[in-house]
């Protein structure tokens, strides 16, 4: 009699079937003699019916921390389709595996698709994050840096590559990452800037204070938006009334943002703007000031979350 995980590899693998949950489930932690089981019926599975496969156990991982298809998912890494492709290495964003780290500088390579790639160049940001907290070897630091950088200062590159490289690798505190995070805020490519302005959020460098300061003023809603999460991110108080203003801005989400940001940032004049927003007349609003008045009062007060 087929045991269950049996059972639930050939039931996935029948196209004319659905996918259930339950059955998927089964797929978490499986041993070496499954894998394989797996790996074999993959190959019968027709393209269609795989992407469902590995996009519906990336959902399942994000509902249920318990899961775990990492192993299915490493598997992926080599798939011939570069949607599973893509969809693996999303499913391996909270995997600290270092072992991670040479297959994802691979697929960062000019020859994969530039979705790949992409999508590579953002997973090795949670290592370039590990890097500058050293939690990381230092053969392991040298690699993910010089992996991120070389794309950045690359040409040849194509414009959405740079951006998730220069974002993936934004908190390195080094000073080529200065220079490209400035030469990218310089440049007169709008999409190229908005990345910058994100970089100096995860820089976590208070040099880009003033810069951020003026772009809360620009004219472009996702600028404004993105210089707030910054604000927010370096936690500097004297930002505070500049953010306040961005409460009452005609684009939602710029509120949104700026609401956000006071809660973090705390102080005397966040809260007073945050309690203003209790009264908008927008309920979204409403409740996003107040759950910025919860992180406020957390965060001001170190005994309110002990039993």
């Amino acid at each position: 009699m087929p045991l269950p995980v049996e059972e639930a590899i050939a039931a996935i693998g029948d196209s004319a079937k659905p996918l259930l949950r339950s059955k998927l489930a089964e797929l978490s932690n499986l041993n070496a003699q499954e894998l394989v089981l797996f790996e074999q019926t993959w190959k019968t599975i027709e393209p269609k019916r795989r992407r469902q496969i590995i996009y519906r156990l990336v959902e399942l991982a994000e509902d249920n921390f318990e899961l775990d298809f990492d192993d299915i998912f490493k598997k992926r890494l080599k798939d011939e389709d570069t949607d599973v492709q893509s969809k693996a290495i999303e499913g391996l964003w909270e995997s600290e595996e270092t072992c991670l780290i040479d297959p994802l500088i691979e697929l960062l390579a000019p020859e994969n698709p530039e979705k790949v790639q992409a999508t590579a160049a953002t997973a090795l940001g949670k290592f370039a994050l590990l890097a500058e907290l050293e939690k990381l070897r230092p053969k392991h630091k040298t690699r993910v840096c010089r992996a991120l950088l070389d794309v950045i200062e690359d040409t040849s590159r194509s414009l959405e590559i740079k951006r998730r490289a220069l974002e993936a690798a934004a908190p390195l505190s080094l000073p080529q990452m200065e220079k490209a995070i400035a030469r990218a805020y310089r440049s007169n490519v709008p999409r190229l800037k908005t990345s910058a302005i994100f970089a100096m959020s995860k820089n976590c460098d208070p040099r880009w204070l003033p810069i951020l300061i003026k772009e809360l003023t620009s004219a472009d809603a996702e600028i404004r938006y993105e210089a707030a999460s910054a604000c927010g991110e370096l936690g500097e108080k004297e930002t505070a009334p500049y953010l306040s203003e961005l409460t009452t801005d005609f684009d939602v989400d710029v509120q949104m943002a700026a609401i956000q940001a006071l809660g973090r940032i705390g102080g005397p004049e966040a809260k007073d703007s945050l309690e203003r927003c209790l009264t908008d007349d927008s309920e979204v609003i409403q409740q996003a000031a107040e759950e910025a008045l919860k992180e406020l009062g957390a965060g001001e007060d170190p005994l309110s979350f002990r039993m």
